[in-house]
Parts: structure tokens; C-alpha cells; sequence
């Protein structure tokens, strides 16, 4: 394995599985799959989720790993197109086969082509997001929510309230009553509730995908409730032989995903991208003098 004097030293898994993960990871990169989340663990949170952006490092550390890997994945519940152009992703050397699989992993866009590919459009989404205003006045939340459009889904954020979380809880059931009279599924997330057709999760996505590139080897990263089914889909690839490294971009917001997580970056996105810069570098081959 190469190094780079420039390069953070990498951090230790706290379990076995995780470190076995990184091992794996290590020894054959060539056949390993790196998959992130987007919002919180690529990007900061942010109070207006259309001005969210990718860290500045985070294009360079994946042009750096994509090469040497098998495939790097984003999966976010972002519209796929969105988190290419909030990510910075096309036409850049190096991510030539970057694929974003988006809201949750129904829409798929890969670096090779340039193309989206999306689903014919859930009809209970359109109901409910015309419902949606009137509904918010009528329990007495509009104030302090915000209403985000997403395509193949609509989200009701929480984070602008004078107390977001008190908001976010006394929005849980109201909105899962309205998701159900139109076929749709809640999402819970960091002080938002996400609206959208059921039968695919991050979890489903990272399945498929990991099952399509036969990949030896799996890390996900992620720091929100929506990455929970993500995490189990890692713990079932485990089971089956397929080492994984599960990591936690921290938040004090999400302590579920913390618990499970065999490697906590508490510093968020920049941790995080720190982390793939030092796995670029030693996967790397050595430089030869």
C-alpha cells in the first residue's frame, strides 16, 4: 500500500466487523464498493436545503478513490440530478463511474453516460403535495415549516421552527395519516419528514447495486435516520461473507445511527471527507522514484 506524507492517518473501526471491513477494503480495493449518503456526511446541513453544496474537498478525495475502487456510490434521497449538480460530480477525471442513486435509489445516474433515469411519476405524491399547504395551516404547523419540492417526493422541514423538534414530533403522526391516505410512506430525517412512494430505501438500493458489481468488499457512510436501512443492508452483506465498514459522519441529532456504526467521524463532512483522502492514499500504489 502507498502513502502520502500529506495524507491524515487513518482512523481504527471500533468493532471487529468494521475492522475486518477495512481489511478487506485494503487488501482488494479493486473489488470494493464506497457508498455515501449526501446531506450530512458530503455536504453540512443546512437550514435551506437548495443552497446545500458538497465540501470543497469532497470531489477531490473521491477523483482520488474512485479509480482504485471498484465503484463509489452516492445514495441520497435527493432527486439524482440535484445531487449531482449540489456535489459538483459531472466531468470531473477520475469519478468517469461515479453513480448517484437517488430518491432512495429510484432514479440513477451515472457518470459514463451523463443521463438520468427516473421513474414514471407516483401519483399519491402530486395529491398530497397540493394537500400539503392547507393542511399544515389547518393543524396550526405552517409557521416555522417549509415545504421542499422533490420530484418523486415532498418533505416538510422542521429546522426554521422556534423549536424545531417539538415541531418535528408533533408533525410524525399528522403527516403519516396524510401519507397513507395517498399510498406514501413518511421518511424521518434531521428535523424534516420526507413524503414518498414505499418499496425502495437506501437499504434496497445499496442491495442491488453492491449485488450488480458483484463487489467482494462494501463501506457505507452515512448520518441520518434514512441511512439506518443502508446500515442493515451492510449488516445482511456481512452475514453473508461480504466484509463492510459501517461509518457514522456524527451528529448529536441521530444517536441510532452512532450506536450501530463501527467507525464515528464526529467532525461531520469534513471528517468525512478527511477519511476518504486518507483511504485514497492508502490504497494508493507507491510512487516509484
Amino acid at each position: 500500500m502507498g502513502s502520502s506524507p500529506y495524507a491524515h492517518p487513518l482512523p481504527t473501526p471500533s468493532t471487529p466487523a468494521g475492522r475486518d471491513g477495512l481489511a478487506a477494503l485494503l487488501a482488494r480495493p479493486g473489488t470494493a464498493v464506497v457508498a455515501l449518503d449526501f446531506d450530512g456526511t458530503l455536504a453540512e446541513i443546512v437550514p435551506d436545503p437548495e443552497r446545500a453544496r458538497a465540501h470543497p474537498g469532497a470531489v477531490p478525495a473521491l477523483a482520488a478513490l474512485a479509480p482504485q475502487v471498484a465503484s463509489v456510490a452516492v445514495v441520497t434521497g435527493r432527486p439524482a440530478g440535484v445531487a449531482v449538480r449540489y456535489g459538483g460530480f459531472a466531468g470531473v477525471p477520475g469519478l468517469d463511474h461515479l453513480v448517484v442513486l437517488g430518491h432512495y435509489g429510484a432514479e440513477r445516474w451515472d457518470a459514463v453516460s451523463g443521463t438520468v433515469r427516473t421513474p414514471t411519476p407516483f401519483p399519491g405524491v402530486a395529491a398530497a403535495r397540493a394537500e400539503l399547504p392547507g393542511f399544515l395551516d389547518r393543524i396550526g404547523s405552517w409557521s416555522g415549516t417549509w415545504i421542499e419540492e422533490k420530484g418523486q417526493a415532498v418533505a416538510v422541514h422542521t429546522r426554521r421552527a422556534s423549536d424545531p423538534q417539538a415541531a418535528f414530533e408533533a408533525l410524525r403522526e399528522p403527516l403519516a395519516a396524510l401519507a397513507a391516505r395517498h399510498g406514501l410512506i413518511v421518511e424521518p430525517g434531521r428535523m424534516v419528514l420526507e413524503l414518498r412512494p414505499p418499496g425502495m430505501d437506501k437499504g434496497v438500493a445499496l442491495l442491488e447495486y453492491v449485488r450488480e458489481v458483484d463487489a467482494q468488499a462494501v463501506l457505507y457512510a452515512g448520518d441520518d435516520l434514512g441511512d439506518l436501512p443502508a446500515f442493515g443492508a451492510v449488516e445482511k452483506l456481512r452475514s453473508d461473507g461480504v466484509p463492510g465498514l459501517l461509518v457514522c459522519s456524527g451528529s448529536a441529532e441521530v444517536p441510532e445511527l452512532a450506536d450501530r456504526a463501527d467507525l464515528l467521524l464526529p467532525g461531520g463532512p469534513v471528517a468525512v471527507v478527511k477519511f476518504l483522502a486518507a483511504l485514497a492514499a492508502a490504497i494508493s500504489p507507491p510512487a516509484r522514484g
